[in-house]
């Protein structure tokens, strides 16, 4: 444990990161250049600045009100590409630890700031006036709506999040995912389309209260999965243990610290987004009380 502790230190200095079996390793960790994942971020911020130019032809009042929504895109898109392009990532690739904070980054950080940001608007009107049209007729198809509508549902995608989750951290599919990089794309891919799902159903879609509910039940369920690492008496993943040694660390603590990352740095932000649903839930309850009341006295 005291080991543990002392690297969770270690982990706010980066001149001290080593990876790959050595020092000189850790020195060269460096920046990954996948077109697979590099074309995506720079396609996507290029179309958002286009429709948010085009957006600020309109009036005062809709820019102000967009302000926080581009201010949280761009941060969600800068901690998409700290997880997937920086440093950070090619640690990811050698130490379980830091694989586990890629994979909060992009789960707990990313997709609730897209989910605030709302970016279908600006994407939509960085297109050509008949493609927009185009598209717009396809997202109000029965079919699309019916669908998007089912998966979007507070338990719907609740659901999805949580199958993903457990389901990518099962030992011989994380260790797969490790060994092959299509396979490993895709788990990403599915830990970030379902958390972004999973937050637009608690932003934009479920009630208040039930958000909460939704929320809170994701926070447990990822403790108990963190938990179940932590504390795991014997080594689940074995295909990234060769850079622990250059941490001071065995295997099996590497798995640990990768466990309580989860456990309680990733629960806690569940938690104040819970707390935070119901303060605001609470509130209202409060605002609609006292609107009844004084209809009551009328």
């Amino acid at each position: 444990m005291r080991k543990i502790v002392l690297t969770t230190i270690a982990l706010s200095y980066p001149c001290v990161a080593q990876g790959h079996g050595t020092t000189r390793d850790a020195v060269s960790a460096s920046w990954t250049f996948d077109p697979w994942v590099i074309v995506p971020l720079i396609a996507f911020g290029l179309i958002y600045v286009i429709g948010l130019l085009v957006l600020s032809q309109r009036t005062a009042q809709r820019r102000r009100g967009r302000a926080w929504q581009t201010l949280a895109c761009c941060a969600g898109w800068l901690t998409l590409a700290a997880a997937l392009v920086s440093p950070l990532h090619w640690l990811g690739e050698r130490l379980l630890t830091f694989h586990m904070i890629e994979h909060e980054m992009l789960m707990a950080v990313a997709a609730p700031l897209l989910a605030i940001a709302q970016p279908v608007g600006p994407l939509l009107w960085s297109l050509p006036r008949s493609a927009r049209l185009a598209v717009g007729r396809a997202m109000r198809r029965p079919l699309t709506v019916r669908l998007w509508t089912s998966l979007s549902g507070g338990r719907n995608a609740t659901l999805l999040h949580g199958v993903a989750i457990w389901a990518w951290h099962a030992p011989a599919l994380f260790d797969a995912a490790v060994q092959d990089v299509l396979l490993h794309r895709f788990q990403h891919l599915s830990f970030f389309l379902t958390a972004v799902l999973f937050w637009w159903s608690v932003f934009r879609r479920s009630q208040t209260g039930s958000a909460a509910w939704h929320v809170f039940v994701t926070m447990l369920h990822t403790s108990v999965l963190g938990a179940l690492m932590a504390l795991a008496p014997h080594l689940l993943y074995r295909q990234q243990t060769d850079a622990a040694a250059a941490w001071g660390l065995t295997p099996l603590e590497d798995q640990q610290l990768a466990g309580i990352i989860m456990w309680v740095p990733a629960g806690t932000i569940y938690a104040g987004a819970a707390l935070a649903l119901i303060a605001l839930w609470i509130r209202r309850a409060g605002k609609d009380s006292e609107r009844a009341d004084a209809l009551h006295a009328l």
